[in-house]
């Protein structure tokens, strides 16, 4: 049986300002989003909007986080990272172009050694990271990827590779095919 109350009210409100949030910042990015214009959209004060998330960047983390939570296929156990998953999700990255456009303008800002979205990009890279060279190590004993290259440098490489797809497709969307060539990348760390 399904939640009821006022919890369930609760989130399922939290997911129409998710869903507001993200239309929105498609119409007008992030800098020109405002709390207020969410609020409104989503059919609350601004007080009411901020009881829910702290400010805008707790919001657009949040949209992040259910990116993240989306990406897992149903018969992953614990919605784990893997090698499969991050070919899985290159592959499915172009059907949301604005949800790709906030991870990397977020991402990019995460960079600021000042921002509030450093930690989550921070943690979100380092369980990225060892999770998936965790995985190659598995293919890697099955003899599937090359063991020549250390599994978490091959781990890194991937993560840069997909980040950097991103970037690519979103300035030349009708010349970068994203999974073609992340596949492309794959099949050279597959042994032969």
């Amino acid at each position: 049986m399904g939640e009821r109350g006022p919890y369930a009210k609760g989130l399922a409100k939290r997911e129409e300002i998710l869903d507001v949030a993200v239309e929105l910042y498609a119409r007008t990015g992030y800098d020109r989003l405002s709390v207020r214009e969410i609020a409104r959209e989503a059919g609350l004060s601004q007080a009411g909007l901020l009881y829910h998330f702290a400010n805008k960047e707790e919001l657009f983390l949040e949209v992040l986080r259910r990116r993240d939570s989306a990406t897992a296929a149903p018969d992953e156990r614990d919605r784990s990272h893997s090698a499969e998953r991050l070919r899985r999700v290159v592959r499915e990255n172009p059907s949301d172009p604005n949800l790709m456009r906030l991870f990397v303008s977020m991402s990019a800002e995460g960079a600021q050694t000042d921002s509030a979205t450093r930690g989550w990009f921070t943690e979100r890279y380092a369980r990225l990271l060892g999770r998936i060279a965790d995985d190659i190590r598995e293919h890697q004993e099955r003899g599937e990827i090359r063991d020549d290259i250390d599994a978490a440098d091959i781990a890194s490489l991937l993560i840069a590779a997909a980040d950097g797809l991103q970037i690519q497709w979103l300035l030349d969307p009708d010349h970068v095919d994203m999974s073609d060539r992340f596949e492309r990348l794959w099949g050279m760390l597959s042994t032969p």
